[in-house]
């Protein structure tokens, strides 16, 4: 199951470039349900993600380097192309009532900066281990919009259907 919010942002941080980060270029296969080939540095997979918006099921089976090539002939749509970074989130805000994480709880951002034809789309997404504390879960001050529910913000909707960035 994944579970996540993801979110505009106001800013970037400061030092974004000292953060351990990954290149993913991804293609999609099929919309419903989500069927995803990614390459993420030298790794390759297959990804199945159910229906949801914000909670879904999600299954990965690794790939060969010959198989994501093979199956990203075949894909529909704008290939992928992103930078993320991983940004650790130390001692995250929560609602009022939700219950207090450990003190060494943290949670990881993952930052993507699209390259073009979804440049200059900056989208944090932020995965979270219940509902509840995705729910509960108060935003760092430089996230903006939170487009959890915004189709038009996932990833498979961008290639499939817009093949550019959406209007901010």
């Amino acid at each position: 199951m994944e579970i996540e919010r993801k979110f505009t942002l106001k800013s970037l941080p400061d030092n974004l470039e000292s953060y351990p980060s990954h290149h993913i270029e991804q293609v999609y296969l099929n919309y419903n349900p989500v069927i995803r080939a990614r390459k993420q540095d030298d790794e390759y997979y297959l990804t199945y993600k159910g229906s949801g918006m914000m909670a879904r099921d999600e299954s990965n089976l690794p790939l060969n380097e010959e198989s994501y090539y093979h199956l990203r002939e075949k894909a529909d749509g704008t290939v992928i192309s992103k930078r993320r970074y991983l940004i650790p989130l130390e001692h995250p805000g929560f609602k009022e009532g939700f219950p207090t994480p450990p003190a060494d709880y943290s949670l990881t951002i993952e930052l993507d900066v699209f390259d073009a034809p979804f440049a200059p789309l900056i989208m944090a997404e932020v995965e979270f281990g219940s509902k509840e504390a995705a729910e509960a879960f108060v935003p760092p001050a430089w996230f903006d919009k939170d487009v959890t529910y915004c189709k038009e913000y996932h990833n498979s909707y961008l290639a499939l259907e817009l093949h550019h960035a959406p209007e901010a």
